[in-house]
């Protein structure tokens, strides 16, 4: 039987910190820079935050690890 925060994953301890550090990163000056130079290409204004900070944290990534 699952317990509860496996079935409201959005009242879990770890969604809490996902959302805080999602917001740091969103007001990061890293971030708005990427999100200026790829905004329109990437059409992020129509994502969400969480997407978009993904997207910034997947590129980012694969940028760190060539």
């Amino acid at each position: 039987m699952p317990n509860s925060t496996t079935a409201h994953p959005e009242a879990s301890p770890d969604h809490a910190i996902w959302d805080s550090l999602k917001q740091a990163i969103a007001r990061s000056s890293g971030f708005k820079r990427w999100y200026a130079n790829h905004g329109e290409i990437l059409a992020l204004e129509h994502l969400s935050v969480d997407q978009q900070v993904t997207t910034y944290l997947k590129e980012t990534l694969e940028t760190l690890a060539y």
